[in-house]
Order: C-alpha cells, then sequence, then structure tokens
C-alpha cells in the first residue's frame, strides 16, 4: 500500500510547509516552514503519545519509561525522514540552489523538518481529527514491529495460514478456551483500508496485528501472540 499526502483545503499550507529558509534566501516575497515545523513537532508528539496510551499502554500495560521509549525510536530524525520519503516529500520541498546542490532531498534533517511542517499545515487545515487519522496511518504498522517484533518480516500472509490454528491449540491447552479476535472496521479509503485486530485469551490480550483485510490482521495478530507465548 502506497501512502499518499493528505489532502489540503487550501494549497497556500502545503506550499509554506514545503519551503526551505534556503528557498527564501533566493526569493522574494515567500515564507519559510520554520513556524509550522515547530507547530507540527508539538502536534506530532502529542498525537503520537495519545496512540501509544491508548492502543498499547492501556491493552497491554506498557510502563511510562518503555512509551517514552517507543516515541523516542517513533519521532525521531531517522524515522520521519523515512515517512518523507514514503510520501515523496523529497520531490516536493521549495529549496534553494545551494541546498539542492548539497543534497537536501536526500539530507535525513530537512526530510524530518519538512514532515512536521506538513503536519503543522495540515492542523491548521483541517483540525486535529484528520491530522490524528493521518498519524495512525503511518505510525501504527511502525509502532507494531517495534512493540511486537517480527520473527519472519519477509513472510508473505500465505506463511501465516496456520497461525490462527496454532494458537487455539496452545489456547485450549492453557485454558480450554478458544481465542477471540477483535477487529475494526479499517481505517484509511475503501480501496486501501487498514484493519486491526486483537487477539485475547480469557479477556487477556495477546496480540495485536494489521493487515489490508480482517483476516490478514487477525492472522497476524495471531503470529505476535505465538511469539509472546514463545511458540515462534
Amino acid at each position: 500500500m502506497t501512502n499518499k499526502l493528505p489532502k489540503f483545503k487550501n494549497q497556500e499550507f502545503l506550499k509554506k510547509a514545503l519551503t526551505h529558509r534556503s528557498y527564501i534566501n533566493e526569493s522574494q516575497g515567500e515564507e519559510d516552514n520554520e513556524s509550522l515545523e515547530f507547530l507540527g513537532d508539538a502536534v506530532l508528539g502529542f498525537l503520537v503519545g495519545e496512540l501509544l496510551y491508548k492502543r498499547y499502554q492501556e491493552e497491554y500495560d506498557l510502563k511510562p519509561k518503555e512509551l517514552t521509549r517507543i516515541r523516542s525510536l517513533l519521532v525521531d530524525e531517522k524515522q520521519l525522514a523515512k515517512f518523507a520519503l514514503q510520501l515523496g516529500i523529497d520531490k516536493l520541498m521549495r529549496l534553494g540552489r545551494g541546498a539542492e546542490k548539497d543534497g537536501g532531498r536526500q539530507n535525513p534533517a530537512l526530510l524530518s523538518d519538512t514532515f512536521e511542517a506538513i503536519i503543522g499545515a495540515y492542523f491548521l487545515d483541517s483540525g486535529i481529527t484528520p491530522v490524528r487519522a493521518f498519524v495512525k496511518k503511518l505510525f501504527i504498522p511502525v509502532a507494531d514491529d517495534i512493540i511486537f517484533p517480527d520473527s519472519q518480516t519477509n513472510s508473505q500472509p500465505n506463511d501465516l495460514v496456520d497461525t490462527k490454528g496454532k494458537f487455539q491449540q496452545w489456547a485450549l491447552a492453557e485454558f480450554g478456551e478458544n481465542p477471540q479476535y477483535e477487529s475494526d472496521n479499517g481505517e484509511g479509503p475503501d480501496h486501501a483500508k487498514i484493519f486491526t485486530a486483537r487477539v485475547k485469551v480469557k479477556g487477556k490480550a495477546y496480540g495485536v496485528g494489521t493487515g489490508n483485510r480482517k483476516q490478514e490482521a487477525e492472522k497476524r495478530a495471531a503470529e505476535k501472540a505465538l511469539k509472546k507465548v514463545g511458540l515462534i
């Protein structure tokens, strides 16, 4: 699935978010993105903290120290630069000739700063709710990989066909109960929804997974559960 930049109602917000100060030095009547970067950093910090608390702390009782570590990994320069590349921000940045010549489009600091500026601009353009949905779509798969390391990162969905059956066998042997799966209705446009599933036994969560179909999300959740109990 390809991630895309959000749609702006006011394109001037996006234009400003993409404008580096090096561009301003060579142009007249323009504004750089530094104030939007400041705002985006604050908005992003709040939304990622909220995501970690609501999705992982309440469900898995992660401690504040661990949540802080995970948040740092999610919003560090390297990771934000990866998001910027995924979104094609490198091709859209408005750079001065010097920054362009110095490889600014591949510079992690510039990419990260511009990503934050876009978050700030999108917040001003559309409010917190659309920004929250945009952030969740980008950050949840990365957070899942950090919190629930996948020993089969290169596996395809077909490789997971037995995971639900294997976890069911474990649950029956340990508790005499079948696992229960909880799936949402998916987030994002109809052609590119991301579904999230959790698997529980006796009310305790053992794994969470995401996928382009509910069945795939449940299989991923079962895989994470098997890893949690030491079976893979």
